[in-house]
């Protein structure tokens, strides 16, 4: 194609390595490449469509709904847990694997979706997370139950009384406690912060579990599938 300068309009040499610059003015020229020569000289594509995404490295959709049975499961074993001791160890190793399980599942309905450590470690996170909010509602909506329908806490109550009596009195014993201390201690606000302090570490260990399970899963499927 023919070019001209844009300064004076004379038409401009169109053979490889001519000069930068206008032979009639003088004026410097920029040349740019035309797409046959970008591609390599194969057909170029006349059709001006904008060329298709990059696939996203996770299928968040599947992702989620791995994550969500995987915690439905959890869910359902922990409730059955309350009244069959036996099924009490399954649901711990539910609960610990539950990302290994979910990247199994997202595999085997994406198998040729891409994984790595990275990848594992978003759904191993997803599933975390689904865990902490799923058995956050079943244990919340059981200690309703157990206490208001069954009656069934008097135990737990019991236990948790001995451990907030024997931080006190390891409390006193390293300083004197004033009477407001004691009351707030013995509290029912102070209960409830116990428990949810507790509830938010075993959150925060499930979360950190299961990123680090999805990561070793998703870099022992990479290496794998690069070994086959």
């Amino acid at each position: 194609m023919q070019e001209y300068c844009h300064r004076c309009g004379g038409e401009l040499p169109v053979r490889d390595g001519a000069s930068p610059f206008c032979p009639h003015c003088g004026s410097p020229q920029i040349y740019l490449q035309d797409y046959e020569q970008q591609s390599g000289g194969g057909e170029a594509d006349t059709t001006g469509a904008i060329p298709p995404p990059k696939p996203q490295q996770v299928e968040w959709k599947t992702a989620i709904r791995c994550a969500a049975l995987v915690a439905g499961v959890a869910v359902g074993l922990s409730v059955v847990s309350q009244r069959v001791q036996v099924v009490s160890l399954l649901s711990l190793l539910w609960t610990i694997s539950g990302s290994m399980i979910a990247l199994a599942l997202y595999q085997r309905r994406r198998p040729l979706a891409w994984m790595d450590a990275g990848v594992g470690a978003r759904i191993g996170l997803v599933v975390g997370l689904a865990l902490v909010a799923c058995l956050g509602v079943a244990w919340g909506v059981g200690g309703l139950v157990a206490r208001y329908g069954l009656h069934s806490l008097a135990g737990f109550d019991a236990e948790l009384s001995q451990t907030i009596r024997d931080g006190f009195e390891k409390a006193a014993a390293m300083a004197p406690q004033p009477p407001e201390a004691k009351r707030f201690w013995y509290s029912p606000e102070f209960r409830a912060g116990l428990m949810l302090f507790g509830f938010g570490m075993v959150s925060a260990f499930l979360l950190i579990l299961s990123t680090v399970g999805g990561a070793v899963g998703g870099f022992m499927r990479t290496r794998r599938k690069l070994s086959v």
